[in-house]
């Protein structure tokens, strides 16, 4: 029917422009984004099964980071512990050529002196080795880091103890001490306090068995006078520096005492300063020290006798042994650590460094296969990512070679549906020829 009022072809024809003008707009934004699925109404149920899959995605990424950081951690560690390594083998062998009896008492103490230093770098390598504020060789920090997250799926690793005292390098004379409780806040602190006029003599004797060391007189002259502790050090190695040689010939000559800042351990305050006194062989055992006060009301005070018990004439300062000083006295105690300062201290050295190099082996072997397990772990993720990126993009990518012939097919049916709207437009004029 020819109709004026009513275009039903057009209608019809502008329709099916509609819908094949939508359906190039979707193929333009498929092609432009490169995803098949760009919101919920292109499919519903793929998205969704797209999304958990990105999630999935970003989760294994953030794990391999966490591996990287994980093996950048552990080589640090290990790295640190390959220069402790070059530090224990230097050590052994200033060991093993102490222990020939080829050298004289200079020379060894020179050879202790590097072994000191030595092991006091690997003390400072152990505390400041640090990976994001974290340490693994302090012993004051013992940790577990945890790499993973599910209880089947974790690499613990553990901290390692390569301080001095964790892998028993501990330097120092060994033999006997006498350690002060009491602290000064400076070296120049007053610690010893004269109560009169005149002198006092403080008398200090190590001994081993049936052999004892020279005995050591410390003459206080101060009238009133009050003595630092480094005034205290250094009277008693005047002393104990000039004690000569021994029936062998070999010298005698060491140095007692020393002032020490406490680190917060062995009772000790961090910022304090303490005395020790150390006895010349590594195998004393004992150690008796006394006083001889001029005057029968003289006191002597601070950090060796207790004021309160002081009367005159001889008075013992020696405590029991192991219960440390008490009341502002010296407590005696073994000594502790290793020297070369004699041939057999040297033997009993090298043994101990050969332990510390063994505990030093395993800890850094541990490191090793760990860092293989989280590379090996690195790997799998990378894998699984791989996959997982394969199965989103079936889901998510658009072929880009299918959308391109749909998108040609629409196009020409966008143009052929403008061309029927256009003569659908014009069907009507032909009712004017019926009006002519």
């Amino acid at each position: 029917m020819l109709a004026i009022k009513n275009n039903i072809m057009a209608a019809n024809a502008a329709r099916y422009l509609g819908r094949s003008y939508d359906a190039l707009a979707t193929s333009v934004e498929r092609l432009s984004s490169g995803l098949r699925i760009n919101s919920a109404k292109d499919d519903a149920a793929g998205m969704a099964v797209r999304e958990l899959m990105r999630a999935d995605i970003a989760v294994i990424e953030q794990g391999m980071r966490n591996t990287q950081d994980g093996v950048s951690m552990l080589q640090t560690m290990e790295g640190a512990m390959a220069t402790i390594d070059n530090a224990l083998v230097r050590m052994k062998q200033l060991a093993e050529q102490a222990s020939t009896g080829s050298y004289s008492s200079a020379q060894r103490i020179i050879m202790n002196n590097e072994f000191a230093e030595m092991a006091a770098e690997i003390e400072r390598i152990a505390k400041s080795t640090q990976f994001n504020e974290l340490k693994m060789l302090d012993n004051t920090t013992q940790r577990s880091i945890r790499f993973g997250t599910a209880t089947d799926d974790v690499i613990t690793v553990d901290s390692a103890d390569m301080t001095k005292a964790g892998l028993g390098i501990t330097t120092g004379t060994a033999g006997y001490e006498l350690v002060s409780d009491t602290g000064a806040a400076t070296a120049d602190a007053d610690w010893v306090t004269v109560g009169v006029e005149g002198q006092s003599v403080v008398t200090i004797q190590f001994a081993t068995g049936a052999v004892t060391e020279d005995a050591i007189a410390i003459t206080l002259t101060f009238a009133h006078g009050a003595y630092s502790l480094q005034e205290v050090a250094d009277l008693i190695n005047a002393e104990t520096q000039n004690l000569g040689n021994d029936a062998n010939g070999v010298s005698k000559n060491y140095q007692m005492a020393s002032v020490e800042l406490g680190d917060g351990t062995n009772g000790r305050l961090t910022n304090q300063y303490y005395l020790t006194l150390k006895s010349r062989l590594t195998t004393a055992d004992g150690v008796t020290m006394t006083s001889d006060l001029s005057t029968d009301d003289a006191t002597l005070s601070g950090g060796w006798v207790d004021a309160a018990t002081v009367a005159h004439a001889a008075i013992s300062l020696v405590e029991a042994i192991d219960q440390g000083a008490v009341n502002g006295m010296m407590g005696q105690q073994g000594g502790t650590g290793i020297n070369l300062l004699t041939q057999d201290a040297a033997v009993s050295a090298l043994s101990s460094v050969g332990t510390a190099i063994g505990l030093k082996d395993t800890a850094r072997a541990a490191l090793g296969y760990k860092i293989n397990r989280l590379e090996s772990t690195g790997e799998v993720l990378a894998i699984q990512m791989e996959n997982l990126m394969a199965a989103e993009s079936r889901i998510s990518d658009v072929d880009v070679a299918t959308e391109m012939a749909v998108l040609t097919r629409n196009q020409v049916l966008a143009q052929a549906g403008t061309a029927m709207l256009a003569q659908a437009n014009s069907i009507p004029q032909m009712a004017l020829a019926l009006l002519r």
